[in-house]
């Protein structure tokens, strides 16, 4: 008869495992076949998919409450909210005049309308479930498998990154780099969700009035490969 010490390693074991088979078929083999089979105006029909795919599994995650969620509003920094803020107004202005000079304010200019329903959207549509998906399914649910400390922001980072692979754009993949270890930091590090939020949202609403966030939803501009 199998003894309940050894059959508890076994079970650890069967776990670990299937966490790793989730977690390369959806932050890896998902992000790549996306990008291979399908055009950029996939992004928000694999972003809906994905978010409700990783709702389900966050909710079967042991430990894990919703309520987590609503926690940490007292932990945002906002004055760091300001200089990441400016630091991406500075990213974007210098990406667009070297070499998108004739998209400045672009949306803005093209449709008011939509610039400022996006602005009003985004936040919801788009930053808070990116961060259910990439922030707190990542780091709750596969936090047994991922590597130890700024390793695990580095992954993190990647395949926020790597999420954005169908656009084919290394501007695109160099800034989601750049914002997802901002982003992992705030939640993981500081332990605020809403500040993870606070600051994609904040990020993509800069992104689309400069003009650099046509880069997100127009094709293939500049391919890195």
């Amino acid at each position: 008869m199998t003894s309940l010490g050894s059959e508890l390693p076994r079970s650890a074991e069967r776990r670990r495992r299937r966490l790793w088979i989730e977690f390369l078929c959806l932050f890896l083999a998902a992000p790549v076949l996306v990008a291979v089979y399908f055009p950029s105006s996939a992004m928000l029909p694999a972003l809906f998919a994905g978010t409700i795919l990783g709702m389900v599994l966050l909710h079967r995650t042991p430990g894990f409450h919703w309520r987590d969620l609503a926690r940490g509003w007292r932990k945002i920094d906002w004055k760091f909210v300001a200089v990441f803020a400016i630091a991406t107004i500075a990213v974007s202005v210098g990406i667009l005049m070297a070499a998108l000079p004739g998209r400045w304010l672009l949306l803005y200019r093209m449709n008011p309308g939509i610039w400022l329903a996006i602005l009003v959207l985004y936040p919801f549509l788009s930053a808070l479930p990116q961060e259910i998906v990439f922030r707190s399914l990542f780091f709750r649910r596969y936090g047994p498998i991922l590597p130890p400390a700024h390793a695990a922001l580095l992954l993190n980072a990647s395949v926020f990154s790597l999420a954005h692979l169908l656009f084919w754009n290394w501007i695109v993949a160099l800034m989601t780099f750049a914002g997802g270890l901002v982003f992992a930091w705030a939640y993981e590090v500081r332990g605020s969700f809403p500040f993870a939020v606070v600051l994609h949202a904040v990020a993509g609403n800069i992104l689309f009035t400069v003009g650099i966030g046509t880069l997100f939803y127009a094709g293939v501009i500049v391919r890195p490969f």
